[in-house]
C-alpha cells in the first residue's frame, strides 16, 4: 500500500512539473502577443472561446464549472503578464459585484472599489478602470434602473455578462440569533430574503434597515452585538463575522446579471448577445412596427425592458436583447429596419452571451 501510494504521488509530482512548464510556455506566448495587441488586453470574444473549447474537450472527473474556474486563472494570470487590468465595481469588499469580477476577470487583477454605479461609469470613461461590472438585473427583484439610465448616457460599450447565483448569509459577530435586534442590507437583499425573514425575524421585534450596500451593513454589523447584516460568505471573511445561516434567500435559483463596461467593440465569439435601447413614437402600433424587423428576420429577442424616458414625459425606452451579433446578416438588417422605424436607437454592444 505504501509503495503504491509513493508511486501515485511520484506521478502527480512529475505532472506537476509538466503543467508548470506548460503554464510558463502559455505566459510567455501570451506576453508576445500582447505587442500586437494595440492596448486592448482584455478580449472577452478569445477568452470566451477558450472556455468553450475546454468545456466541450473536458471528460472528467473536474465539473464544467472548475474547468471554467481552471481556465479563467490561467488566463487571468497570463493576461497580467501582458498588462495589469483595472476593474472598477460597486464596492466596498465584500460585495457580490466584487465576486463578478473574480468570476469573470480571475484574481490578476488590480480590483477598483467605487461608492456608486455612477463612480464605476464615470471610472472607466476616464480610463481610470480598464473595465467596469454593474448589475443589471435580478431574477427576482427585476431591473436596475440606474444601471439602464446611466447605459442611455455613456458612450461606453456592454462587452460581456455575468449571471452570478447569488447566496444571502445572515452574519453578526456572534450566532445567537436572540441577541439580533437589527437587520441590515442592501434593499434588494432584504427583499430577496422577505419570507425568510418574516419566519425568523418577524416585524416589529425586529427592525430591517436598508444599507448602501451588503458590505456596508457588515461593516455596520462589525460595530454592534444587536445588529445583523443580509451579505455574502466573502463578506463574512473580510469583515470577520460569523456566518448564523446560510442561503437564506427565498429562491434558490436567485440569479443576478451584471454586465461588463469597456470601450472597444467586441468581436463575434460564435456565441452572442447584442443589447438594444430603442424608443417608438407615441401612436397605436408603434412597438411593434419597432419590434418587427426581429421577426421578419428571424432574430430572436430574449429580453424587453421598458424604462420611462428622461427626454418627454410618457414616453419610454425598450432595452432588448437578441440573440446574436451585429454583424450577423440577418441581425444587421434587422437593426437596419429598425433605425428606420425608432425615434431614437442606441446599440449597447455585442458580446459573448453567458
Amino acid at each position: 500500500m505504501t509503495d503504491q501510494l509513493g508511486q501515485l504521488r511520484d506521478e502527480i509530482d512529475a505532472i506537476d512539473r509538466e503543467l508548470l512548464n506548460l503554464v510558463n510556455t502559455r505566459a510567455s506566448l501570451a506576453k508576445q502577443i500582447g505587442q500586437f495587441k494595440k492596448g486592448l488586453i482584455y478580449r472577452p470574444e478569445r477568452e470566451a472561446q477558450v472556455l468553450e473549447r475546454m468545456r466541450e474537450l473536458n471528460s472528467g472527473p473536474l465539473t464544467h464549472e472548475h474547468v471554467s474556474q481552471l481556465f479563467t486563472e490561467i488566463m487571468s494570470l497570463c493576461r497580467a503578464m501582458e498588462e495589469p487590468l483595472t476593474v472598477a465595481y460597486l464596492g466596498p469588499q465584500g460585495t457580490f459585484s466584487e465576486e463578478a469580477v473574480l468570476n469573470r476577470f480571475g484574481s490578476a487583477v488590480t480590483t477598483l472599489p467605487c461608492e456608486s454605479i455612477d463612480e464605476v461609469f464615470h471610472k472607466v470613461e476616464s480610463g481610470t478602470a480598464s473595465n467596469g461590472i454593474v448589475p443589471v438585473e435580478n431574477s427576482n427583484e427585476g431591473a436596475v434602473g440606474k444601471t439602464l439610465d446611466l447605459l442611455l448616457q455613456t458612450s461606453l460599450k456592454v462587452c460581456g455578462e455575468i449571471q452570478l447565483s447569488i447566496h444571502q448569509c445572515l452574519l453578526a459577530l456572534h450566532t445567537d440569533l436572540k441577541g439580533i435586534k437589527k437587520i441590515y442590507s442592501h434593499p434588494q437583499s432584504l427583499a430577496q430574503c422577505h419570507e425568510w425573514l418574516n419566519k425568523n425575524f418577524p416585524l416589529p421585534q425586529v427592525k430591517r434597515v436598508i444599507a448602501a450596500s451588503n458590505a456596508h451593513a457588515a461593516m455596520i454589523a462589525v460595530e454592534d452585538k444587536s445588529i445583523a447584516a443580509i451579505a455574502s460568505k466573502k463578506a463574512a471573511e473580510v469583515y470577520k463575522l460569523s456566518i448564523c445561516a446560510e442561503n437564506i434567500e427565498d429562491d434558490p435559483r436567485n440569479t443576478t446579471r451584471f454586465l461588463v463596461l469597456g470601450t472597444q467593440d467586441v468581436a463575434p465569439s460564435g456565441k452572442d448577445k447584442t443589447s438594444l435601447a430603442m424608443s417608438a413614437k407615441n401612436i397605436p402600433g408603434a412597438i411593434h412596427a419597432l419590434l418587427s424587423p426581429l421577426a421578419k428576420h428571424g432574430v430572436s429577442m430574449s429580453h424587453l425592458e421598458s424604462r420611462p424616458s428622461r427626454a418627454s414625459l410618457w414616453e419610454y425606452v425598450f432595452f432588448v436583447d437578441i440573440q446574436g451579433h451585429q454583424q450577423n446578416e440577418k441581425i444587421a438588417k434587422a437593426l437596419e429596419e429598425i433605425r428606420e422605424k425608432a425615434t431614437f436607437l442606441k446599440i449597447l454592444g455585442s458580446y459573448p452571451s453567458a
